[in-house]
């Protein structure tokens, strides 16, 4: 029933949205569900390209059985120092990472990302990432790896622990959507030197020039719209202090 746990049925009515190519939005209204609860069940079931109905409710039967028996209801959760509720930050690091990972990130990744930036100081080690996350070091070093490499993370080194601390910060989009850019120059340079091994009056040599005239475009245009939000939320800074 809408608002309750997801029946076998509406799993199969899930891959069959996702198969004939409906958004998150159009299968959570035939459905009547939140978008995130159709997006939070992809997710962690293959993703919209993987996802199969019976798998995911073998998985989601076999997490229930897992779960510890609790004969006493434990009291709600108390809200934290800053008045938030718990089950609503719960919600969103949930849509945070469904969403992270609908762009492409691994799912342990964007759960890392997603846990740096819910946290208010903005950093945490790898000892404290692996406690909040339940999993083991080397996932961490996998996913922390994988951010650094993208420039949404950086490392600073804690002089008073003597270890590193893995940290998000508002140019953190700016530093890896310009990781981004230098990429698409990186093609746009590929491609035309594939042109013109190819040859630049045949079909081949014409489509890669095409695609390198494109990943131009799209590098510099990037570039530019980083550079000019950069410079805005500057201004915006020295006039709030």
């Amino acid at each position: 029933m809408p608002g309750g746990r997801l029946t076998h049925q509406d799993r199969q009515k899930i891959a069959e949205g996702l198969a004939g190519g409906l958004t998150y939005t159009e299968i959570a209204g035939d459905l009547g569900r939140p978008i995130s609860t159709i997006t939070r069940e992809v997710a962690r079931n293959g993703g919209a390209g993987g996802y199969r109905a019976d798998q995911a409710q073998r998985a989601t039967q076999g997490r229930a059985r897992r779960r510890k028996p609790n004969s006493a209801k434990l009291p709600p959760a108390a809200v934290d120092a800053h008045g938030r509720d718990p089950e609503s930050v719960h919600q969103l690091e949930e849509q945070f990472t469904a969403m992270m990972v609908g762009t492409g990130l691994p799912r342990m990744t964007a759960r890392v990302l997603t846990c740096l930036y819910v946290t208010d100081s903005g950093s945490m080690t790898a000892a404290e990432l692996v406690r909040r996350l339940q999993v083991s070091p080397a996932s961490i070093s996998k996913a922390v790896g994988e951010l650094e490499q993208q420039e949404l993370i950086r490392r600073e080194r804690d002089p008073h622990r003597r270890r590193d601390r893995y940290v998000i910060d508002a140019d953190a989009w700016f530093r890896g959507w310009m990781a981004s850019a230098r990429q698409n120059t990186l093609l746009a340079d590929f491609a035309r030197q594939g042109a013109q091994v190819l040859g630049t009056t045949t079909p081949a040599g014409t489509r890669m020039h095409d695609i390198g005239h494109f990943f131009e475009h799209v590098g510099q245009a990037m570039i530019q719209a980083a550079e000019e939000w950069r410079q805005a939320h500057a201004a915006k800074r020295a006039a709030q202090g």
